[in-house]
């Protein structure tokens, strides 16, 4: 009965920090938000025209990417409560492709602009002016930091697998699974706010 308590608390306490984790990466992005609100404000007609050379069907395509993998991590977590491990590690695997087919696509996306010469510190880009400099510079610094996350949660869903393998992650104890699945929720919750804010609002 106690090392029962034991496990139940230390699942309790992997969640209440995963949870305060989340919350300072809101703040992080939060205030990167506020940033790009500010300069946006006093650089209307730059940052205007800087959004339109980013591409919108791309940035939707991503955008149901990641919104189809935080189903399908959610699947993995509902299987894995009902016992179906074989399904659960298939929901994992899906979530991670689509995972790599996001950043894939953001890496010509990228391409694409180091093509141009739209990004931070390109002779190019000096040349258009300080509004489109801080647009390109906030782009690329926010959707990188966002790439960054991406790989991290890939990395955390891979190990989550491999303890799904070993038995460590099982149907009474599956603790790290959903933290990896909260974390991944939180990159996708990040990109719902990136979207609109580059690719929507010209």
């Amino acid at each position: 009965m106690e090392t029962i308590t034991n496990v139940h608390r230390d699942d309790e306490a992997s969640k209440l920090g995963m949870w305060l984790f989340i919350f300072t990466e809101i703040l992080l992005f939060g205030g990167l938000f506020i940033v790009y609100s500010i300069y946006r404000f006093n650089n209307a007609v730059a940052f205007h025209l800087a959004g339109e050379e980013l591409n919108d069907t791309i940035g939707i395509i991503n955008t149901v990417i990641l919104l189809t993998s935080s189903m399908t991590v959610a699947m993995s977590l509902t299987a894995m409560q009902k016992g179906n491990i074989r399904l659960c590690l298939g929901m994992i695997a899906v979530t991670v492709l689509l995972g790599l087919v996001f950043l894939t696509n953001k890496y010509f996306e990228w391409g694409i602009k180091f093509e141009h010469g739209l990004y931070p510190g390109s002779a190019f880009l000096k040349e258009l002016g300080h509004g489109d400099i801080m647009f390109f510079g906030l782009y690329f610094m926010m959707t990188g930091l966002h790439a960054l996350h991406i790989i991290v949660g890939l990395t955390i869903l891979v190990v989550v697998a491999v303890f799904i393998r070993k038995g460590r992650i099982r149907p009474d104890k599956y603790a790290f699974l959903e933290n990896g699945g909260l974390y991944w929720h939180l990159v996708d919750l990040i990109w719902i706010f990136l979207f609109p804010l580059f690719y929507l609002i010209h």
